[in-house]
């Protein structure tokens, strides 16, 4: 008996010895946790995984996570180049890396930011626009009327455009109708057509517009360097063109402002849009064809070329209602000039006296291009209104 109870003795004795070192192991774990913060858990991220876990790489994530791949997707999404046997341009870079736009809020994949862009401000502000552009021509009209001629009509003409001038003029006009309508339709079609064509139907006219415009873009390039070369001379800036811009060509209160043979307005057209936005147009869309030799067309080379073409597009597109209008209803015998070829004296000398003056002088031929049937006068259609 007192064997057994020396033995319950030893045994408990033990045991308190051993809980004792192991609270006193405890407690020093504990000290030294808390004098050395870098053995803390690691802190998680709010709504994402912890930081060590954003760090692990797939193989890592297999071991813990079985069929979580997202050390994979996020490699692929961060734009990093990897091996591709493809001999393709960006064959090792599937999703393009993130980028932000002017205006955009936050920075997304590069495809999708671009996305965003042409479907959000681009065409919302290029869309504001062009409405803006066709409400000031139609209140143009509807308070000012057609800029008609203050004299009877005397019978006499003068060639202001010869036949390869106007072949020259309306071949650029047709080809950038044509690029306009069909890049309007590309461009705003989903927005305005697809609710009521249908997929289907809007489908085809889109790709018949990408076609069109594609064959339409080289001839529209080719004109506006053979209508630089040919009317390059008469639009050079001159002393007259100051005065003409100080009075808006009197275009408001019907003041006539002299001008040569084109006025500071033509000039600005000239030299703005076809020249200046039309060699955009063209270089950008010869781009996004990809008809220039030897350029890299990346991926983001092309989304950077296709807003430059947008943009430069809608603004030559606005900027040329205005001269439509006045080259058609809103001036009276414009149009003639361009169909027909010749203007009547009364009409040059109105708008563009100081071109006039040299015709009667002798300094410029009244008629210019090779002897051919002269049209017969337009009967005069009234006073100014």
């Amino acid at each position: 008996m007192k064997a057994f109870i020396l033995a319950m003795t030893l045994a408990l004795a033990s045991q308190f010895s051993i809980a004792q070192q192991t609270n006193a192991g405890s407690r020093d774990a504990q000290a030294q946790s808390v004098q050395t913060p870098s053995a803390q858990p690691p802190a998680t991220l709010p709504g994402v995984e912890s930081v060590d876990i954003l760090k692990q790489n797939q193989a890592e994530r297999s071991q813990t996570q079985p069929g979580n791949l997202a050390p994979v997707f996020r490699s692929v999404a961060d734009g990093t180049k990897h091996y591709s046997s493809l001999p393709a341009l960006e064959a090792g870079v599937l999703i393009q890396g993130k980028t932000q736009f002017p205006g955009q809020g936050r920075a997304t994949t590069a495809g999708e930011a671009w996305r965003q862009y042409r479907n959000g401000p681009l065409t919302m502000i290029g869309g504001t626009l062009l409405l803006l552009a066709l409400a000031a021509v139609a209140a143009m009209y509807f308070f000012r009327g057609q800029i008609k001629l203050d004299g009877p009509r005397t019978g006499r003409l003068i060639e202001r455009f010869t036949p390869t001038e106007r072949t020259i003029h309306w071949s650029m006009a047709i080809s950038f109708v044509t690029l306009a309508v069909s890049g309007g339709i590309i461009l705003f079609g989903k927005h305005i057509l697809l609710p009521f064509f249908g997929l289907t139907l809007f489908g085809w006219l889109a790709f018949l517009c990408k076609n069109i415009h594609n064959f339409a873009g080289p001839v529209f390039t080719l004109s506006i360097i053979l209508f630089f070369i040919q009317f390059v001379r008469d639009n050079l800036p001159g002393t007259s063109d100051l005065k003409w811009l100080s009075k808006m060509g009197g275009l408001m209160n019907g003041e006539h402002v002299s001008s040569h043979r084109f006025n500071a307005g033509e000039k600005i057209v000239f030299w703005g849009v076809v020249v200046a936005l039309g060699l955009v147009v063209s270089a950008s869309g010869f781009v996004l064809d990809m008809l220039i030799p030897g350029f890299e067309y990346s991926r983001a080379h092309m989304q950077i070329a296709s807003i430059v073409h947008v943009v430069a597009a809608v603004l030559a597109a606005s900027a040329v209602i205005g001269h439509i209008y006045l080259g058609t209803i809103g001036m009276e015998g414009a149009y003639e000039a361009m169909r027909t070829g010749y203007v009547d004296d009364v009409w040059a000398k109105e708008h563009h006296d100081l071109w006039y003056a040299d015709i009667e002088q002798g300094k410029i031929p009244r008629v210019r291009s090779a002897e051919q049937s002269i049209p017969e006068p337009v009967a005069h259609s009234g006073a100014s209104a």
